[in-house]
């Protein structure tokens, strides 16, 4: 087996994984790395650009250093080694189980008419308010965070590792990662914050494209998830969620978009597809266009991984 082969089939096996397994219910390393991300937040954290380009180099460059030395080890060590390296940082780093059992959980809050229960749970999902959203607004949130978290938590992750390795995997979820703690407009974070996003959005651009394609090969309606992402997308405020809801919302035949509520401040994103306002049904179709799209994003990554250049291992140096 060669190196790009170990590659493919350890993201392969890695998603398999993320689908039967879910996330680690203890001893999360992505948790790990948020606690430490925050740790260092006290020491490096200033009200300047400048500082948080510090604090994203040494996390992001760091998680990136690290997988090449898992991966330069595990290869040397043969190719079953290095697939099951790869096999587990991509289950580590995915989140697509997950993110299927939180919004199954608030539909069927849904269904049973419990509005107090489905707020609450939709906090697992979104950060924003949910004493203001009614059912319509609680599915709207769910179908637009299953969206947007299948391009951040399950596709761009695989695209990062069959372009980059181990390395790709671990910078991507790190970058990610960071994107939430430090990324959003916050007066703390406002500029501290700036590369934390940056780095995000550029990291994450070919897995939400990818997303937005795949959701519209595997939705539906795939004319109305292309005309609702080419006409809809460069509206959204985010430039990877934008092509990602628009394409879910065009191929469930949704409306997505709309009053959002964040603390204190509301804003009002643009209106995303055409058709009604989603339901709890709407849910359910979307977590089920989520699986296609994860599981079309795996077969992508695997293709990619086969024929990605590997750097050759530098030669060891002779025992005296």
């Amino acid at each position: 087996m060669t190196a790009p082969s170990a590659r493919a089939a350890g993201l392969v096996l890695g998603f398999a994984a993320d689908r039967l397994l879910g996330d680690p219910q203890r001893l999360h390393p992505v948790a790990g790395f948020g606690r430490a991300a925050a740790a260092l937040e006290r020491r490096t954290y200033a009200d300047r650009r400048p500082a948080g380009v510090v604090h994203v180099g040494l996390l992001v460059g760091g998680s990136a250093l690290a997988g090449v030395v898992a991966q330069a080890t595990a290869r040397r060590r043969g190719p079953l080694t290095e697939t099951l390296v790869v096999a587990g940082c991509t289950w580590a780093v995915l989140g697509g189980r997950s993110l299927e059992r939180e919004a199954l959980a608030v539909h069927d809050h849904l269904v049973a008419d419990d509005l107090p229960a489905a707020r609450r749970r939709v906090t697992h999902l979104v950060g924003r308010d949910p004493s203001v959203l009614d059912a319509g607004g609680v599915a709207r949130a769910t179908v637009e965070s299953v969206a947007e978290n299948t391009s951040d938590a399950v596709v761009a992750p695989l695209v990062a590792g069959a372009v980059a390795g181990v390395p790709g995997l671990l910078a991507y979820r790190a970058a990610n990662t960071l994107d939430a703690m430090v990324g959003h407009r916050t007066a703390r974070h406002d500029r501290f914050g700036w590369a934390g996003a940056r780095i995000d959005d550029v990291l994450g651009l070919p897995g939400a494209r990818l997303t937005a394609a795949l959701a519209a090969a595997a939705g539906p309606d795939h004319a109305g998830a292309l005309r609702a992402w080419c006409r809809d997308a460069g509206a959204h405020p985010s430039p990877n969620a934008g092509p990602v809801e628009a394409a879910f919302a065009g191929a469930l035949g949704v409306t997505l978009g709309g009053p959002t509520t964040y603390g204190d401040r509301t804003e009002d994103r643009p209106r995303l597809g055409d058709g009604a306002a989603p339901t709890a049904h709407d849910v359910t179709r979307a977590r089920r266009l989520a699986a296609r799209v994860g599981l079309g994003a795996a077969v992508v990554s695997a293709l990619i991984a086969v024929r990605a250049p590997t750097q050759p291992l530098p030669p060891r140096r002779p025992r005296r």
